[in-house]
Parts: structure tokens; C-alpha cells; sequence
């Protein structure tokens, strides 16, 4: 399953990146908007540190301007990704955008009828987003099950299962057991994943056990 880090901190792309495990990068306006910089720059500097798919995500509403916004998103990389909201002039802009060859990250899935509807526009990636629902007392990877077991279904989809507004590494562990394609990972995320007491415990008692080894008295022959 591929990892792609969800943020547009620069830094901690690079910090994470350095890591080898992140495959890529989704952002929304929202996320760069807290960075000050201009969205073309911080898209293509990202660019420049993660070789995967980079997500960029339209403003507009209507599918003409999301279209616009999707070419000349596209054109700042090869590796971009637009990302496009699930509604009527989302799928419109989908099916323009795949016609055109430039990929696209439905967006705001939240059911298994709009992920088919988004896969049927031509969508590359469908992001459900389960944190959201988990968050007003659904199960938000039963979505993903739903979703995975449909697409499987027909071979002829190829759009892939890219999950969303993960919240904890438990949500990750169930994407991979459940066989999506793809898991957003925050910053916070990725440090949980990466940490286990016993790995912790582990390290400290053979660190001291080699330091105890290499003070150790020769023995008399």
C-alpha cells in the first residue's frame, strides 16, 4: 500500500521524505493558505522533494473552471494530481480532465455510489474520507471495505482507493488488511506508526548491554 504524506509543510516533507516510505503528497488551499506562500511555488517545491503523485486541489465550483484550474495545475509537474470535489460539475470536470490525459484525485467520497460514480468519470484516484464519518458515530473503514469489494468486482475499474482523513494508525492498519491502494498519513501519524515501547525497550537494553561489553575487564587467559 503506498503512503502519501498529507500536509504542505515543506520542511516536514523533506523530514519525512528522507525516510524512503513516502510514495506521495496530498495538500488542499486550505493547507498552504496557513504557509503564506503562493500555491503555484509550494506545489512545485514539492515537486522537487517527493518523485510520486502530488495532489492539488481546484477552487472552482463550476466544471469550466475547474478544468482551467486543473491544466494549469497539471502544467506546473508531470507528477501533479488534481484534485476535484465529488459533485455533478466535479464528475464533469473528471471526464474533461481524463479525457485530456491529466489525472485526477476525486475528492469528499462519502459513499460507495459516488466512489462508482467517480471511477465511472474516470477518475484515477476516489478519496474517501473516513475520519469525517467516523466522527458523527459511523464506521468510516466500512466505507473502504464497501468500496475495495466493488472495484474488485469489475476488473474493468482502474481508479484507485485512496483513504482519507486518517486519524490514527489503527485506520491505516485496517486500509492495508482491507486492501486499498492508497493511505493519507499527517505528520503525527507517521511518528505513531514509526514507534513501539518495545522497539524502545529493545534498543535501550542492547545499547546497554554492548556498553556493558565494551567496559568489561579482559578475562586472564
Amino acid at each position: 500500500m503506498q503512503l502519501f504524506l498529507d500536509t504542505a509543510d515543506v520542511d516536514a516533507i523533506r523530514r519525512y521524505a528522507s525516510w524512503g516510505v513516502i510514495d506521495g503528497v496530498t495538500t488542499n488551499p486550505s493547507l498552504i493558505a496557513r504557509s503564506g506562500r503562493v500555491f503555484e511555488e509550494v506545489i512545485e517545491e514539492i515537486c522537487s522533494i517527493v518523485d510520486g503523485p502530488i495532489s492539488a486541489e481546484v477552487t472552482a465550483l463550476e466544471a469550466e473552471g475547474m478544468v482551467d484550474e486543473g491544466e494549469r495545475l497539471a502544467g506546473i509537474h508531470p507528477n501533479v494530481v488534481v484534485k476535484v470535489p465529488l459533485i455533478p460539475e466535479g464528475l464533469k470536470a473528471t471526464k474533461a480532465l481524463s479525457a485530456r490525459g491529466i489525472r485526477t484525485n476525486v475528492t469528499l467520497c462519502f459513499s460507495p455510489t459516488q466512489a462508482l460514480l467517480a471511477a465511472k468519470a474516470g477518475a484515477t484516484m476516489v478519496s474517501p474520507f473516513i475520519g469525517r464519518l467516523d466522527d458523527r458515530g459511523e464506521r468510516g473503514m466500512a466505507l473502504i471495505e464497501d468500496i475495495v469489494t466493488t472495484f474488485r468486482a469489475y476488473p474493468r475499474i482502474t481508479t484507485q482507493v485512496l483513504v482519507a482523513s486518517t486519524r490514527h494508525a489503527d485506520h491505516v492498519r485496517q486500509a492495508m488488511l482491507l486492501g486499498a491502494d492508497i493511505s493519507t498519513v499527517p505528520p503525527k501519524l507517521l511518528d505513531q506508526m514509526v514507534t513501539h515501547d518495545l522497539t524502545d525497550k529493545g534498543l535501550a537494553a542492547f545499547l546497554e548491554d554492548w556498553k556493558k561489553a565494551r567496559t568489561a575487564a579482559p578475562q586472564p587467559a
